[in-house]
């Protein structure tokens, strides 16, 4: 996640996201910066975008990408 990279490193960070939409299988394509802000390529597509919760203090996985 550019976040975390971002935040570790103290400098801004752009992350490119080639993806489709799970229900129509057309493409997406997402810009996410350091500071969670993010951009949608296409028109018109309005895709959920969102960043998990995870509760640090009650993490027992060895990372949190281990959390999902």
């Amino acid at each position: 996640m550019p976040f975390v990279q971002g935040q570790l490193r103290g400098e801004p960070l752009t992350v490119f996201i080639e993806t489709e939409c799970a229900h129509c299988h057309q493409p997406l394509h997402l810009e996410v910066d350091s500071t969670l802000q993010y951009r949608v390529v296409e028109q018109n597509a309005e895709p959920l975008v969102f960043a998990p919760l995870v509760d640090l203090d009650k993490l027992s996985e060895p990372s949190i990408i281990h959390a999902f």
